[in-house]
């Protein structure tokens, strides 16, 4: 009896797991309910307010989404409240009656408002319009002619002069007696002057022509021209073929210049200077630069005189130069150095008032500084430890600098970003004192911004602020989430934990089934993206929905940033310099950590997929700690950074290549692979040539490793249409299959 009662305890036990894990229709009507498509302003509202600022300076318009569809809203500076823009019913029954359709009020299709006093136009469907407010009286506005333009001449701001190529040189025209002056006369195929170089030019055929471009750039005066040679003649090409055109039998051959880390055989491109009176080359000392590290230009508001920024192949020195065409003097007016890359340099030119402001991690945090024109000192204007993300408005008049950071304040999660003011000497101001994330968008007087800000856990307030005090003005909108929540939604949850260098610490999120049962045991996925030039903790409410589709099909989906990642200290982010395959240590610490804190996550079940950098990840993951990570799914990924676009892994791996790049890449660790791994690639992928996924698949093979491969025949970096949902399609059931242990479900539908 007793051996009996046992069989039939295991028997229960065991179809209850089998209950348990078994996936129906249901739970993927759910996950295609959460995906953002089908949740944006459809299901959930508002979750981040676009503003548009009226040309007369008068306020903005914005959209504001219900259940009952869109309200089109506008704020006046003066009157300082929202108001509609118009009347909704009466505008959609002149409109449907003026073009003989059927409107809605609520999901009109409008764009690009401006207003005058009585008066209102609008764009729909590629038509402008006109409307009385007072009458609701609607014309449809002319069209003006338009010449167009041709793309390869440009005219001199003074219109006298046409600049132009033949046969590969610059030549100069005289609009008024069609004279033609030739500039350059050492142009050829492969060296060709005012030329750029395409990042997606692609060359059909064996021996394809390179698109053609024409870049010649004017002084304000129209006595000097800004222009470049692109070098190809000793330039190597990647391959690639489409297999997807129905009407071909045979594959189409594509090419492309792009070079790997380490190549002296790159698209190079010189920076040309060009005096229109003498009709005279004008040489400078601006080096060469390859198509990773090229002279990028800046006019000074002085004809005759720029600006000029650049790099040191490997990104340890950054340059900023000035230039005087005229005297021919040049002089560096600021060099970065660093010994792990420098990343990210960012300068802007004010020159009334004689100053270079600039963004430097030359203190070990990316701060504020600026250089003065006339003494060439150099002062830091932000003052703390913490990241300054971007310069968000500069008022040159009140020597004031609008600036972006993250960290600064204490107690707030140092992925959210606040809004400061800081002037000439160092006089820093919080503008944003919310404890959450704001993105803003200012006016184009300065006068006031609007901000958006939310946790991934906080419904997004969109506002109007004073940007002299960051006072808030008016509400504009705010995000409605009622729709899920009564479904059983919840935010994503944030935890925190201590990294690998038992010191610092590092965040995540982690997503939950909306019919999340804690009395269940669930598997975990890891939705990884190293960077490290990017982050990937949701920092906004708006991202708050990113991995909810996954996790409807019975997941825990996490996020986190370790070690090696962007926007925290310098030293945070060298965890990675030449390490990229240790960047996953945190990633199985923070689960791990999960695991130990909730009973309902499954130790023993963990999954990661990731996309570019992120696909990386995945193979990295499977080789690196194969008896951690057991089922990945790697779609466009960079598996060698030997094989790789040459800027990426030479700021992050170094330069030059050494034995590192062998150690990090998938390919020479194939062999390491236990779990289950599904590679995907984009046929004609220019982006991340899928070179590297086939050579993994090559290497797995030889490894007699079993894994799976998708290949995408028309897709390029990212996957659109239906070969977007196939793609999802397969990475769900992926997971399900080998994750879950159950019969994934094909034929279910998007909408």
């Amino acid at each position: 009896m007793k051996q009996y009662f046992s069989a039939v305890m295991i028997y229960c036990l065991f179809t209850t797991l089998i209950q348990a894990q078994k996936i129906t229709r249901q739970d993927y009507e759910r996950a295609v309910s959460f995906r953002y498509d089908n949740l944006n302003n459809k299901t959930v509202f508002n979750l981040d307010t676009a503003v548009n600022w009226f040309k007369d300076g008068s306020g903005l318009w914005f959209i504001d989404y219900s259940k009952n569809g869109k309200a089109y809203k506008a704020v006046d500076f003066k009157k300082g409240r929202v108001a509609d823009l118009f009347d909704h019913e009466k505008l959609a029954k002149v409109l449907g009656e003026f073009t003989k359709e059927v409107l809605e009020s609520g999901g009109l299709e409008l764009s690009d408002f401006q207003r005058t006093k009585k008066s209102l136009s609008f764009g729909f469907k590629g038509e402008t319009y006109l409307v009385d407010l007072k009458t609701y009286n609607l014309e449809l506005q002319k069209r003006n002619k338009q010449t167009k333009e041709n793309p390869f001449e440009s005219k001199s701001p003074d219109g006298k002069w046409v600049a132009y190529t033949k046969d590969y040189n610059l030549f100069v025209k005289s609009v008024d007696t069609g004279v033609a002056h030739q500039l350059s006369t050492n142009g050829e195929k492969g060296y060709e002057y005012a030329s750029w170089y395409g990042w997606t030019d692609k060359m059909e055929g064996e021996n394809g022509e390179r698109p053609k471009k024409f870049y010649a750039d004017w002084s304000e005066d129209s006595k000097w021209i800004i222009t470049s040679i692109v070098d190809t003649r000793n330039a190597e090409k990647m391959y690639l073929l489409d297999w997807s055109i129905d009407s071909l039998y045979r594959p189409k051959l594509l090419s492309y210049y792009r070079g790997s880390p380490g190549d002296a055989t790159m698209v190079k491109i010189a920076p040309v200077f060009y005096n229109v009176d003498t009709k005279k080359e004008v040489k400078t000392e601006l080096p060469i630069g390859t198509h990773i590290n090229s002279v990028s230009i800046r006019k000074s508001e002085m004809p005759g005189k720029l600006f000029a920024s650049y790099s040191e192949r490997g990104y340890l020195k950054q340059y900023v130069k000035w230039v005087d065409l005229s005297s021919q003097k040049e002089e560096i007016l600021i060099e970065e150095t660093s010994d792990t890359g420098i990343d990210n340099f960012e300068y802007r030119t004010l020159e009334d008032k004689q100053k270079i402001i600039f963004l430097s991690e030359r203190t070990g945090w990316r701060q504020l500084h600026i250089l003065d024109l006339k003494t060439k000192e150099t002062k830091q204007l932000s003052s703390g430890n913490f990241y300054v993300n971007r310069i968000a408005h500069i008022d040159e008049a009140h020597e004031t600098i609008y600036f972006l950071g993250s960290g600064n304040e204490k107690d707030n999660n140092p992925y959210h970003q606040q809004l400061y003011k800081v002037n000439f000497n160092g006089k820093q101001i919080l503008l944003t004192p919310e404890n959450a994330h704001h993105t803003v968008s200012f006016s184009e007087n300065g006068k006031y911004f609007t901000d958006n800000y939310s946790t991934v856990a906080t419904p997004t307030k969109t506002v109007l602020r004073d940007s002299k005090t960051g006072k808030i003005i008016t509400e504009l909108t705010r995000a409605d989430v009622s729709q899920v929540e009564s479904s059983g939604w919840k935010a994503p949850e944030t935890f925190s934990l201590t990294a690998k260098d038992g010191k610092t610490t590092i965040y995540g999120a982690f997503w939950k089934p909306s019919n999340f049962d804690p009395a269940k045991s669930y598997p975990i996925i890891d939705h990884s993206y190293t960077g490290p030039h990017t982050q990937v903790f949701p920092k906004t409410f708006n991202q708050s929905f990113a991995n909810q589709s996954l996790a409807e099909l019975g997941f825990i989906v996490v996020r986190v940033d370790g070690l090696g990642t962007f926007g925290r200290s310098k030293a945070f982010q060298d965890h990675s310099y030449k390490n990229m395959e240790n960047n996953l240590e945190d990633h199985v610490l923070a689960i791990k950590y999960l695991a130990k804190t909730y009973a309902w996550i499954d130790i023993n079940r963990v999954g990661i997929f990731g996309h570019s950098a992120g696909g990386y990840d995945t193979g990295r993951a499977l080789l690196g700690f194969p008896d951690f990570y057991k089922v990945g799914v790697a779609s466009s990924a960079d598996h060698d950074f030997r094989m790789e676009k040459a800027w990426w892994p030479e700021m992050y791996q170094g330069w030059p290549v050494d034995e590192t790049y062998q150690k990090v890449s998938n390919i020479t660790n194939a062999g390491n692979l236990k779990g289950k791994l599904l590679l995907t690639h984009g046929g004609i992928d220019e982006n991340v040539n899928p070179s590297a996924t086939f050579k993994l698949a090559e290497a797995l093979i030889k490894a007699d490793k079993d894994f799976d491969l998708l290949i995408l025949p028309s897709q390029r970096h990212g996957y659109t249409g239906a070969h977007s949902n196939y793609f999802i399609k397969k990475r769900w059931n992926y997971f399900v299959e080998h994750l879950l242990g159950t019969e994934p479900i094909w034929d279910f539908k998007w909408e």
